[in-house]
């Protein structure tokens, strides 16, 4: 049996899992700001519930980390992956917040490029989750990062149609002010699923 340096030590993998999981509950409750009857008061709280499961999570990876002589792969890269996950959350928490707090839900419907964005976010927070299950093998993650990147490129497009949207003189001023801080969290959630996903590239690259 060929020795291996580095242990097998399932419990971090648990808590990548389990982070990117809830990542996926999040960007679910933020979809539902595009249904007709919408419950902005309570996606907002229940962004809230998600956001406090996502620090949790951090906090004992983090205690994972310093508990553990020897990691699964570098100690600083479990930190910026765990970190990068919850940033994440923290953006997709955000944008549902400032709806509810900025007031936007007297508007008659939010613009069609926000519903879009969210969208995007939807599908990387899929993505990102079903990745989390290969890992540990650290095999097979290629299409990963390229979908994710795909993904982050059709975020961007939504972000700079939306700021023509906003500044083409359909909304009056406070208003555009309130959706661009909006739009800036979702576009940052976009990001952020990118950055994890190039950590996983640096991650894989370096146990190869």
């Amino acid at each position: 049996m060929p020795f291996k340096l580095r242990p097998s030590e399932d419990a971090f993998y648990v808590l990548f899992s389990r982070a990117a999981q809830n990542l996926v509950r999040g960007a679910e409750i933020l979809s539902e700001l595009g249904l007709a009857d919408a419950d902005i008061p309570s996606i907002a709280e229940r962004l809230v519930d998600v956001e406090h499961d996502s620090d949790a999570i951090t906090h004992e990876l983090y205690n994972k980390v310093n508990s553990t002589f020897i990691t699964p792969f570098d100690r600083e890269d479990i930190y910026r992956l765990g970190s990068l996950l919850d940033d994440c959350m923290d953006h997709l928490e955000a944008a549902g917040s400032l709806v509810y707090l900025y007031g936007l839900t007297k508007l008659p419907v939010l613009p069609r490029e926000m519903h879009e964005m969210v969208e995007v976010l939807n599908q990387q927070a899929r993505v990102t989750a079903e990745a989390m299950g290969r890992l540990k093998s650290m095999k097979n993650l290629k299409d990963y990062w390229v979908e994710i990147n795909r993904l982050e490129n059709g975020g961007d497009k939504a972000y700079r149609m939306l700021l023509v949207r906003l500044f083409s003189g359909e909304y009056d001023a406070l208003t555009v002010l309130k959706m661009k801080e909006v739009a800036d969290e979702l576009e940052a959630a976009c990001d952020a699923f990118e950055h994890v996903a190039n950590t996983i590239e640096t991650i894989a690259s370096k146990e190869s």
